[in-house]
């Protein structure tokens, strides 16, 4: 590929991004371009304030960013489930979330029409997104925008849910070959005890403008 083809791409890939950041904007979402994951890290400084209280859900987009790292800066107090000894010491944790300051998580994809889309195994994530803390950070590659609902939940079965599972060590049809429900119901899947994609949630227009704060990325980042 030349070097004028690659600039073309990247062109049409921004262009796409601002047309899905006018859709997040229309549906009461605050919308950020970042064009690398340095960039994002920046974006997160300038919407934290020392001393928040802030969280996250696991996510292999803030690790990969650099955010995790921002987070664990001291500047913050961080609610790290991660610290947690025992279970009941993570569900404590999990339940405090709710007050928190701000939460940050990445998100399973972005839809052109302005949605987030996502699906979680014990619910703590999407749960903190839809109510409780008061400022949502939501950081998302390129990789993650979709046309649609439908293309979201394909992409996550067949895309992010087998990724996770093997990064979770998980054992899940979907480790083996492809998700039974990758052409079923929205909700169709598997009856694994270690099934991973329990919860379905889709977050539209926001009736608490400006919660939501949602950081687009140009580059390909998490699964």
């Amino acid at each position: 590929m030349n070097t004028q083809d690659t600039v073309h791409r990247k062109s049409a890939a921004e262009l796409r991004i601002r047309r899905v950041m006018d859709a997040l904007e229309k549906n009461n979402m605050q919308a950020y371009y970042a064009p690398t994951c340095a960039d994002a890290v920046k974006i997160a400084r300038e919407l934290l304030q020392p001393g928040d209280v802030i969280s996250c859900g696991g996510s292999v987009t803030l690790d990969e960013t650099g955010v995790m790292d921002l987070m664990r800066c001291g500047d913050y107090e961080f609610l790290d489930r991660t610290t947690a000894k025992t279970p009941e010491e993570r569900e404590k944790l999990y339940r405090e979330v709710f007050s928190s300051d701000v939460f940050l998580t990445g998100t399973n994809a972005v839809t052109e029409h302005g949605e987030l889309y996502n699906v979680d195994g014990n619910g703590n994530r999407v749960a903190a997104m839809l109510f409780g803390p008061k400022k949502v950070l939501v950081f998302a590659g390129c990789n993650k925008i979709v046309r649609d609902i439908d293309d979201a939940a394909k992409r996550v079965k067949s895309c992010a849910t087998p990724a996770n599972a093997m990064r979770l060590n998980l054992d899940t049809p979907c480790t083996h070959g492809a998700c039974p429900g990758t052409d079923g119901e929205l909700c169709a899947g598997c009856r694994s005890e270690n099934r991973i994609c329990a919860m379905y949630t889709v977050l539209a227009r926001q009736r608490v403008k400006g919660r939501i704060h949602v950081i687009l990325i140009g580059e390909e980042v998490g699964y």
